[in-house]
């Protein structure tokens, strides 16, 4: 069995100014030879100052959303192709807020992860229950829907992360029980089976919803957690390298 190689990631969302980028530059030179796999995920306006202040360190610079046709009259959307262009290694697609916020379907972040895996962009596809899911018992059933919806067919072979981030815990404070979370990830994994056969096991699958330097090892610890996309805890060096050392 091929075991996930571990990834913490950092959304900056829509957060961070050129000045923010000392913070990146201080985990750059902080991170050294650590186990995981480190990337921050800036602004689009950020991205290629970004990826300049991480020249010539292992962290990875990524993006926040991508459009999935190539180019076209598609006002104030950016395609992988120019994310690629500006320095973008990897796409974080999917997420509740870009669900929620801008009416995504699986089968629209299907599409999306294609167009990323067509510029050479690693996609980092989110899942993740709303409260009200959580608390009728839906919350397993919609998950694993939204993996097998949001992963379009020929993934095997190819690399991809996946994020759990239960909605109702980003950026509240609140947290899922250990047991909770593993009954999740196992879950996913499961699903990934389905969809991948033999490559399921090869995909990481990360935790996101208030990560923080008091919570990252054990939440680390739990198994199928193969690290964590961290939300405001990224945006302060101090903070982030103490999730990113606890795994």
């Amino acid at each position: 069995m091929t075991v996930p190689t571990p990834l913490i990631a950092g959304n900056w969302k829509m957060n961070g100014s050129r000045a923010a980028l000392e913070e990146a530059r201080l985990v750059a030179a902080a991170v050294g030879d650590v186990r995981p796999r480190v990337a921050i995920c800036p602004p689009a306006t950020l991205i290629a100052p970004m990826r300049q202040v991480l020249a010539g360190s292992p962290v990875l610079t990524g993006a926040q959303d991508c459009h999935w046709e190539a180019s076209g009259a598609f006002t104030g959307d950016i395609s992988s192709e120019l994310l690629a262009e500006a320095g973008a290694q990897m796409v974080i697609l999917g997420h509740s807020e870009r669900r929620a916020g801008h009416f995504e379907t699986d089968e629209l972040v299907a599409k999306k992860v294609l167009a990323a895996l067509r510029a050479g962009l690693e996609p980092i596809i989110c899942v993740g229950e709303t409260l009200d899911q959580r608390q009728s018992g839906e919350a397993l059933q919609v998950v694993t829907t939204q993996v097998r919806g949001s992963l379009p067919a020929g993934l095997s072979g190819k690399a991809f992360v996946l994020a759990y981030e239960p909605v109702w815990a980003i950026g509240t404070g609140l947290t899922p029980t250990i047991g909770e979370i593993e009954e999740m990830h196992r879950a996913i994994r499961t699903s990934l089976g389905d969809v991948l056969g033999e490559d399921a096991s090869r995909p990481p699958i990360l935790y996101g919803g208030s990560v923080k330097p008091s919570n990252a090892r054990e939440i680390l610890s739990a198994a199928e957690v193969a690290g964590a996309l961290v939300g405001g805890a990224s945006l302060k060096s101090a903070d982030f390298l103490g999730i990113i050392c606890a795994l």
